[in-house]
């Protein structure tokens, strides 16, 4: 079943590549690093429309079009150089994420004896600690939305603080799951339901979420793309359609 949005029969898919990618709106020229389908889709999106200078790379040593030709040379050194300096803006993925923004990566139970061995923290403390960074969550649910993280990885605006000026350029800007999209632009810097996806009710985010979350009394939805953006995401960006497998129909609502 679509998510119908304006007779278009928008998907819950289509709205979470949006979601995905205005968290690029306005980052000028800088660094694009998302990891996972929907972001990669959201990336590209952006720069085909709304954000024409931002950077995509392959991962590898190139910058590309988002169509995947190349247009210049990244090396790692100077990926590296880019990352230490604040010039990338990456959407990783979160095994958990807490009300503060805390990410983890690396395992789930007592470090000393886990209860699952996940991908390690690899990079995700620099990340947050110089550039701006976002999330992404395929299926929101509790064991991901936890109270407390089993490990912190990606830094979150509670540890932000304790660590004073070298935390400065901390910035997490937004959570988008396939319920909605998040942010912590509250008093104490907690998450904040900041839409939500057409079909999905706030009740519904509460009872996926392991942690009491701040609700505004009117949510807005997360914005529909236009028939341009559709047009690009459907016969552009996505023809063969693997968004619907990451978030696929009918799986919730």
């Amino acid at each position: 079943m679509s998510v119908t949005g304006g007779g278009t029969g928008v998907t819950r898919a289509e709205y979470c590549v949006i979601a995905c990618a205005e968290a690029w709106r306005g980052a000028g020229e800088i660094l694009a690093s998302p990891m996972g389908l929907i972001p990669s889709l959201g990336a590209r999106l952006a720069r085909l429309t709304f954000a024409p200078d931002l950077l995509l790379t392959d991962g590898e040593a190139l910058l590309v079009r988002p169509d995947g030709t190349p247009e210049g040379w990244l090396p790692y050194r100077q990926h590296l150089t880019l990352v230490a300096g604040g010039r990338r803006h990456v959407m990783m993925g979160a095994s958990q994420i807490d009300r503060y923004g805390n990410q983890n990566i690396s395992c789930v139970g007592d470090w000393e004896r886990p209860r699952r061995q996940l991908l390690g923290v690899r990079g995700a403390s620099l990340n947050t600690l110089n550039n701006p960074t976002s999330y992404w969550v395929p299926r929101h649910a509790r064991r991901v939305f936890v109270e407390r993280v089993d490990m912190v990885c990606g830094v979150g605006y509670d540890r932000a603080a304790e660590l004073g000026a070298t935390a400065r350029f901390h910035h997490v800007v937004r959570v988008v799951s396939d319920l909605g999209v998040f942010d912590f632009s509250t008093p104490d810097r907690s998450m904040r339901l900041a839409s939500l996806h057409p079909g999905v009710s706030p009740e519904q985010v509460r009872e996926a979420t392991g942690f009491p979350l701040a609700v505004p009394d009117r949510v807005p939805r997360t914005r529909e793309p236009g028939a341009e953006e559709l047009r690009l995401i459907r016969e552009v960006l996505d023809p063969a359609g693997d968004r619907a497998r990451e978030v696929p129909e009918g799986a919730r609502g």
